[in-house]
């Protein structure tokens, strides 16, 4: 047994190195970066992060091909489970104001190697986003001038015949985002002000369309002579739902700016609440005027709101459109290039990637280095790879990241209280700490108590607790509910704090992909039978909730100050659940694709990240002491410490055993 415990070591401790957790300063508010952001600006962030090319081109195409009007049931629905996600991400932006988003989410509560995944997958994520927006967005300009661009490129510099990129190099495209990352690079206040301006001018040009849309709407367009309002069903409602959802990404850009927040902690919550419901206005109203103005079975997916006053006979309100849709791209544009170096500079600054990435620049107060680099692969991307394969291998990584987020709200919320790095530094640094007792005195009052049980351990990890069976008072978190103690007692009491809730989130994980394949795969590809579908639907869909619930019967974190998604683990759990299901929806290449650049990433953290990781650095190195604890069977702990021989010597040299003093003795008698 010795021999195999010895043997186990080096995996318990590489184990243990790849999930450690980060450590904050006791002041979050502390930062390289400039605070400057109020909460108008990060309100106007979101709202360009999610009102772009969606509006002006997804609106159009799954009201032609999915949902018909009731493409507007299918913006209400995504905009509420997008909710879910946004206000879990609220919650760490206002309670942890640093920036990262899901990587430092995933980090505090998760795991190293988990949080490097998330943002190597959120890299990935925002450089196919902005590289697709300015695909649209030139795509957009070019259909103005009937293609003159396109022709020209194709006629006077190149031509590829290449599987998986583009047919033509797309300059323009590229070229917006290089001066794009120019402006980004002067500073927050200039990238702030631009996107100010653009965002004022989309939500004037919506204003005209939902103004002069409404005065040209006709309901004969939703009426049964048309198709009805809902031609494709419940499930084109659900199918439409599915693509609607994708329209919300971006408003993570706000937890990505709250260390540049001044006030991140009311501004973060209030920004994230107004940016959704703004959005979600938006697309509804949109989404009905577009389907009122012109037939649905009509329209035009590529150019929907211009082409529908184009039809309708006014050009020149085809024109404002236009103008409004390249000011709607480029604000999702500059969104992407603000968060991404962010997301970098976070890494970078925790050492888990290239510590250059992490240099300031003393007068802008951002990540130049970062904006540069970033920006000019994103160019890249723009410029060689067509915009439908972009948008394939965009979904998956965001996706990722809001169910990691979610799953990190529940295991921080039951987490047990930490004593601040003060507490824990003063106590190390304490010139007079309380004597420890003895050796001696421990066997004397455990004899003195009866029973004596004795604990070892070598992890300065390691926590016990008096166990308060019959208490009623409020427990600590991570603890069982002392409603809960006289049904479930037996089976949970012995478990330390958080272990319970820690492996139910695993097994809320596990079922909830274990179901959504069901239902994704179980008729098609799997060819199940009716009875064994049911079945394991059933026997899924039980665990899920049993996994809920086993979390929900433990206490959780005394509320704070700072914003707090309501209903832990339900929101979550249920935004968990819709997040695996989108992602199963994708296609098998975007999964492999997905595949490749993790194996990538898995390099570059074993390679880089965690040799350089500062929480590395920040372990103390492994000591010759050995913490003794003796638990009395009255509940009280004590604790002694003891020198450690080495390994040639333990094996021969005899056990200390105190010998009790005639004090002691007497005492005892």
């Amino acid at each position: 047994m010795e021999n195999c415990a010895r043997g186990c070591a080096p995996g318990v401790r590489f184990c243990q190195k790849v999930n450690r957790l980060k450590t904050l300063d006791d002041d979050v508010m502390a930062t390289s970066l400039k605070r400057c952001l109020s909460t108008v600006d990060l309100a106007l962030l979101g709202v360009g992060g999610m009102v772009g090319s969606g509006l002006y081109v997804l609106t159009g195409t799954v009201a032609k091909d999915t949902a018909g009007p009731a493409v507007v049931l299918s913006f209400f629905i995504a905009g509420i489970a997008s909710l879910m996600a946004a206000l879990c991400y609220a919650e760490f932006g206002a309670r942890v104001p640093k920036t990262g988003s899901a990587y430092m989410f995933t980090y505090l509560s998760m795991g190293e190697i988990w949080a490097f995944l998330i943002g190597w997958n959120v890299i990935l994520e925002y450089m196919i986003g902005g590289a697709a927006v300015a695909r649209a967005w030139s795509g957009y300009l070019d259909s103005i001038f009937n293609h003159a661009i396109q022709n020209f490129t194709e006629t006077h510099v190149m031509r590829w015949e290449v599987p998986f990129i583009a047919h033509y190099p797309d300059m323009l495209a590229a070229g917006i985002l290089l001066v794009a990352t120019f402006f980004i690079s002067f500073g927050v206040r200039v990238s702030s002000w631009l996107n100010h301006i653009f965002s004022v001018v989309s939500m004037g040009v919506i204003i005209f369309i939902l103004i002069f849309g409404f005065v040209l709407a006709d309901p004969v367009n939703w009426s049964k002579k048309e198709g009805g309002f809902a031609p494709f069903g419940v499930s084109g409602v659900l199918a439409g739902t599915a693509t609607c959802f994708y329209a919300f990404v971006g408003f993570d850009v706000i937890a990505a700016s709250s260390e540049e927040a001044k006030n991140p902690q009311k501004a973060v919550p209030i920004a994230t609440a107004i940016s959704l419901a703004l959005a979600t206005t938006a697309y509804i109203l949109v989404s009905t005027v577009l389907t009122l103005m012109v037939p649905w079975h009509s329209l035009d997916p590529n150019s929907a709101l211009s082409d529908a006053f184009f039809r309708r006979g006014y050009s020149w309100a085809g024109f404002i459109v236009a103008i409004g849709s390249i000011c709607a791209m480029n604000t999702v544009l500059l969104s992407n290039l603000f968060s991404l170096p962010r997301i970098v500079y976070a890494m970078a600054e925790d050492g888990l990637f290239f510590s250059v990435f992490s240099r300031v620049n003393p007068v802008t107060k951002v990540p130049v280095i970062a904006i540069m680099v970033f920006g000019s692969f994103m160019a890249l991307l723009a410029l060689i790879f067509d915009l439908e394969a972009l948008v394939q291998f965009l979904s998956i990584g965001t996706l990722l990241a809001y169910t990691f987020v979610a799953a990190s709200i529940i295991v921080l919320r039951f987490q047990p209280e930490k004593p601040s790095s003060k507490q824990s530094s003063s106590s190390s640094t304490n010139p007079n700490p309380e004597p420890s007792p003895t050796a001696a005195d421990v066997q004397t009052m455990a004899q003195e108590s009866g029973e004596l049980k004795e604990y070892e351990s070598f992890s300065d990890k390691l926590q016990l607790v008096e166990m308060q069976k019959k208490s009623k008072e409020r427990r600590a978190p991570g603890q069982l509910k002392a409603c809960w103690e006289p049904r479930l007692g037996r089976l949970l009491g012995d478990c330390e704090p958080g272990e319970v809730v820690a492996f139910s989130v695993l097994a809320l994980l596990v079922s909830a992909v274990s179901l959504c394949a069901v239902l994704v795969f179980g008729n098609n590809q799997l060819q199940l039978p009716v009875w064994s579908l049911s079945l394991l639907m059933v026997v899924f869909g039980l665990a899920f909730l049993s996994s809920l619930f086993l979390i929900w019967v433990h206490e959780q974190q005394a509320k704070t100050k700072t914003f707090q998604v309501p209903l832990v683990p339900f929101v979550p759990g249920a935004s968990i659940l819709l997040n695996v299901f989108l992602m199963l929806k994708l296609n098998a290449h975007t999964w492999v694709r997905f595949s490749v650049w993790l194996v990538a990433g898995l390099l570059v953290y074993f390679g880089y990240g965690i040799w350089h990781s500062k929480e590395g650095l920040r372990e103390p190195q492994q000591q010759d002491i050995a913490a003794r604890y003796v638990v009395l069977p009255s509940g009280s702990l004590v604790e002694t410490v003891q020198a450690v021989q080495p390994d040639a010597q333990s094996e021969t040299a005899p056990r200390h055993t105190p010998t009790p003093t005639p004090e002691d003795q007497q005492g005892k008698r």
